[in-house]
């Protein structure tokens, strides 16, 4: 669905990215991976359109396209929710799912309509929040990592993109977290999921991809390999790529 192909992207002497290339496809939770200064953050902004390329290219079904800003990427069906999640804590569940939606004056029919959409979209991805109506200040952290990513599909995207989806999770909040990124791959989306635990990776990944210092150094299908690979294609050992 979405592929990037020898994308480039230096800041000043430093190259962030260096003839990088993935591929993401409908269905499929891909896994991307590596030490700090890997070049994952760069890439995810290349692909939200926060960040513009020196070189390579972007492809969407097969067709070349441009992302010159995150207008863009909404647009083509990107959507991305970053680490920091980007909610309002002052406002409810609903205020946050329908932030920026808004095209009309506040109407209680419309305010109503909100509001059934809010709980109809929560129930398809089976999120479990007793009151829509509290502010998401009050809601757990995996709660609030629910909200965010319920949110990122209002616009009904085609490619979501999650960057560190459980940090500072508790065990159970983690659990919730990536039942629901497995229900987004049931609905055919294409899903990269940018972590640092290796645990949550193999529990959700059917792909993992890996970056050292800028570069490709690895493609692995989770069902196949091992932790022990994964990790040498990180540190820079020797490892085999996935066929």
């Amino acid at each position: 669905m979405l592929a990037a192909t020898d994308v480039s992207k230096r800041y000043g002497a430093v190259q962030a990215l260096d003839s990088v290339s993935l591929d993401l496809p409908a269905g499929q939770v891909v896994a991307l991976v590596g030490d700090n200064g890997a070049g994952k953050s760069t890439l995810v902004k290349v692909l939200s359109g926060v960040v513009t390329p020196d070189g390579g290219s972007i492809g969407l079904d097969g067709d070349p396209v441009r992302i010159a800003n995150p207008h863009d990427a909404q647009r083509l069906g990107v959507s991305t929710v970053h680490q920091d999640l980007a909610l309002c804590e002052n406002l409810d569940v609903v205020g946050n799912l329908f932030l920026g939606a808004e095209r009309h004056r506040f109407s209680l029919l419309r305010h109503i309509r909100m509001e059934r959409a809010a709980r109809d979209l929560l129930a398809s991805l089976d999120v479990r929040i007793r009151d829509i109506r509290v502010p998401v200040a009050m809601l757990s952290g995996g709660q609030r990592q629910s909200v965010a990513i319920a949110r990122a599909l209002i616009g009904e995207p085609r490619v979501v993109i999650l960057d560190e989806p459980t940090a500072a999770l508790g065990v159970e909040q983690t659990a919730q977290v990536l039942a629901l990124i497995r229900r987004l791959r049931e609905r055919g989306l294409a899903v990269l999921v940018i972590s640092h635990n290796l645990a949550d990776v193999r529990a959700v990944s059917d792909r993992i991809v890996v970056l050292r210092l800028g570069r490709n150094a690895g493609d692995f299908d989770t069902a196949s390999t091992t932790p022990e690979a994964i990790v040498s294609a990180i540190t820079g050992g020797t490892a085999r790529e996935a066929a």
